[in-house]
């Protein structure tokens, strides 16, 4: 995915990979950083924090910022179970929706039960389509031209179905690495390949079979990623949920306690005439105020960043990518 995206493994590492509690803390890290390094460096501003006003402008906003914070979580979370919620009609024609698309997958893959955790579930899927690709490459070795066509598409399918594979054996669902795996496979590139050459070639049955069978696995795997991923931002938002309505409540009391006291708190000068302790407490107290911000901010930006590479589903693509001859 970062070849295909064109940018550099530790901007993607951050916006998607990292653990999301390491990003808020490197967020709250340089907050804390910042303010500290301009109130030590800024003549005059530890005797303008000892006033007081400044902490009260600072700290009053910040109270009701996390309150909204609060309450846009509060939103997410009633969108989350407004998708669990329904007459026993619905239920059920989600759950035969589903039956269905398992029994889909299963006979086209010659199975007799797909396995029902998602990760042992996409692997199926994608090792059948380096199976299928390794059929098309042996239909295909008796025609030179249109092996040569055709050995771009097989050398990725077979990579990329090899690398996913191992990198979906041993993840759990409920962690990033199953949807991150996904991501990995770029099924839409490969799926219009197949139909380009089925189209562009004078085929026969045997050639044609082989590379529709690839087809209907890369089919398959396009709507099995958009429902696990949505799933997964589901799990998502709930943790959200849940981690910000816990940091809120030191995020409040710090607010609140800084509004109140900080100001009476943060000492004057020293006779050394450096001031340190008063830039320490207000930057330390701010970085701890922003926590349900900083954990929202880490959330949304794998959110974002997912939503913005799988917008599209089946045979489109895009981003800029490099154009067949024809």
């Amino acid at each position: 995915m970062r070849e295909r995206a064109g940018t550099n493994r530790l901007k993607l590492w951050l916006l998607v990979d990292a653990d999301r509690w390491l990003v808020a803390a490197g967020f709250l890290a340089a907050v804390f950083v910042l303010l500290f390094a301009t109130g030590v460096l800024v003549p005059g501003a530890a005797t303008l924090l000892a006033d007081g006003d400044p902490i009260e402008t600072t700290f009053q906003p910040l109270i009701g910022g996390t309150i909204t914070v609060v309450t846009l979580v509060l939103t997410l979370n009633q969108l989350v179970l407004s998708q669990e919620l329904g007459a026993v009609g619905d239920q059920r024609e989600r759950m035969e929706g589903a039956t269905e698309f398992r029994r889909d997958v299963a006979d086209t893959l010659g199975r007799d039960v797909m396995p029902p955790e998602p990760a042992a579930f996409l692997r199926e899927l994608v090792i059948a389509a380096g199976q299928r690709a390794d059929d098309v490459d042996e239909a295909l070795a008796d025609d030179e031209e249109l092996a040569d066509d055709a050995a771009r598409l097989v050398d990725s399918v077979r990579g990329n179905a090899e690398t996913v594979g191992d990198n979906l054996d041993d993840a759990q669902f409920g962690t990033f690495a199953v949807v991150s795996a996904a991501l990995n496979f770029n099924y839409s590139w490969k799926l219009y390949e197949s139909r380009r050459l089925r189209a562009s070639h004078d085929l026969t049955d045997e050639q044609d079979e082989a590379l529709s069978a690839l087809g209907d696995v890369l089919e398959l795997f396009g709507p099995a990623r958009e429902h696990f991923k949505t799933l997964y931002f589901q799990w998502e938002l709930v943790d959200l949920s849940r981690s910000v309505l816990w940091a809120a409540v030191p995020s409040l009391v710090i607010a609140f306690g800084s509004v109140l006291y900080l100001s009476a708190l943060v000492p004057g000068a020293p006779a050394t005439g450096v001031y340190l302790a008063g830039p320490l407490v207000v930057s330390l107290v701010a970085a701890v105020g922003l926590l349900p911000f900083a954990i929202l901010l880490s959330y949304v930006l794998r959110i974002a960043t997912v939503t913005k590479r799988t917008l599209s589903i089946g045979p489109f693509t895009l981003r800029e990518t490099t154009p067949n001859d024809d």
